[in-house]
């Protein structure tokens, strides 16, 4: 009895890569989804092929990405590999580069090659925005910020896929991300972010966006509470830098062991003399004096800030105080936010009058005769103002 088999196979030598196609596969698509979102595209048209072949094409990329999973998960690794003959260009793809503009002649040339012997289907060029391997939705980053980054956080990743629309085995992928980099770099000496961009080749932008998401993890800051839900993952980003640039280890030795993760425990120690501020009735008093000296006629809220000066630098100040506490720690922008940012917004404070205040609150402090601790005072109030400048707003 003869039967027949039939096989497709493809040949050559530098392995073929559809960025459109890697796209699919990252996003969690299954292959006869990413066919059906092909098709949809016009590519069976514009390339003349079958849709036997764009299924077997999508396929053997699905095969390809799979196999070459392994070398993503250390990025170094790929350039130096043998088994996939991959252009620098394409390794970068891979791991996170792209160009905004693409022409679909060069996202469809390996299937229409295939089918009209290497002949270029017409060049269109359309605008896309593709994702790489380390790249990450800025909604499941915000669900998960903060969190353990352990079995148990990587369980409830089917609700956080639910609740954000982002597939199951995309959400997956993202947090493998979030946990490979923070146990490569988490006993390293130097910059995290620097360590960060060299162990794997990402970007200084997306290294600092992985720096905050290690910074938050290791800190487990709260970020969940419904009072916090309008701020996004890129201002918690930028209190990130901040923070790591200023408070931490790292901002006093450049060479020592969790340099930029953990928070300098002296410093927030020292931060405890700030509390003379709001203590010394003299000197609170003095204080407000020189701000509201300083703010009078500048600002249609000036009478509010006069009446509440005091209460907002309490609150500002017993930030600083408690910062030795674990749990405050964790509370840092749950108390920025009810503190001083809630307060401001209830009196109808715009962005403007929020930097004037706080500009005039921190140099007036210079000012003062029995105030002794200015340099403790500007790296704490440095931090504090570009924060509640960030996070302020609707």
């Amino acid at each position: 009895m003869r039967m027949s088999v039939e096989l497709d196979v493809f040949v050559g030598n530098t392995t073929i890569m559809d960025e459109e196609v890697y796209q699919f596969w990252l996003d969690g698509y299954t292959v006869n989804d990413a066919v059906k979102v092909r098709m949809e595209g016009g590519v069976l048209e514009e390339c003349e092929a079958s849709a036997e072949v764009l299924h077997s094409d999508t396929m053997d990329q699905y095969r390809t990405f799979q196999m070459c999973e392994r070398l993503l998960h250390s990025p170094a690794k790929l350039a130096n590999q043998l088994l996939f003959q991959i252009p620098p260009h394409r390794q970068a793809m891979l791991i996170e580069r792209f160009s905004a503009m693409s022409c679909s002649s060069s996202l469809l040339l390996p299937l229409c090659s295939y089918v009209t012997n290497l002949s270029v289907c017409p060049s269109v060029c359309v605008s896309v925005s593709m994702r790489r391997y380390y790249a990450f939705d800025g909604v499941f980053v915000r669900e998960v910020l903060g969190k353990k980054l352990s079995k148990g956080t990587k369980k409830d990743l089917d609700d956080v896929s639910a609740k954000t629309g982002v597939t199951l085995k995309s959400c997956r992928r993202q947090f493998d991300n979030f946990k490979r980099v923070f146990k490569v770099v988490e006993e390293l000496k130097g910059p995290l972010v620097e360590n960060i961009r060299q162990h794997f080749l990402l970007s200084d932008q997306l290294a600092r966006n992985y720096a905050a998401i290690v910074f938050f993890a290791n800190n487990r800051f709260e970020t969940g509470k419904k009072k916090l839900h309008y701020l996004t993952f890129q201002d918690f980003a930028f209190c990130a830098g901040q923070l790591i640039s200023y408070w931490t280890v790292g901002a006093v030795d450049n060479m020592v062991e969790d340099m930029d993760v953990d928070l300098e425990k002296q410093f927030l120690q020292d931060l405890k003399e700030l509390k003379i501020l709001i203590t010394d009735k003299d000197l609170l008093d003095q204080h407000k004096s020189l701000v509201c000296t300083a703010l009078r006629g500048k600002t249609k809220v000036f009478n509010e800030m006069e009446t509440n000066f005091k209460n907002l630098s309490r609150g500002l100040v017993n930030i600083a105080v408690k910062l030795t506490n674990t749990k405050d720690v964790r509370d840092f922008f749950i108390d920025l936010v009810e503190k001083f940012i809630e307060p401001c917004r209830s009196d109808k404070w715009t962005a403007g009058d929020m930097r004037l205040f706080l500009t005039h609150y921190t140099n007036s402090a210079h000012i003062l005769d029995t105030f002794k601790h200015q340099v403790l005072w500007d790296r704490y109030m440095g931090v504090i103002k570009s924060c509640i400048l960030k996070m302020y707003h609707d």
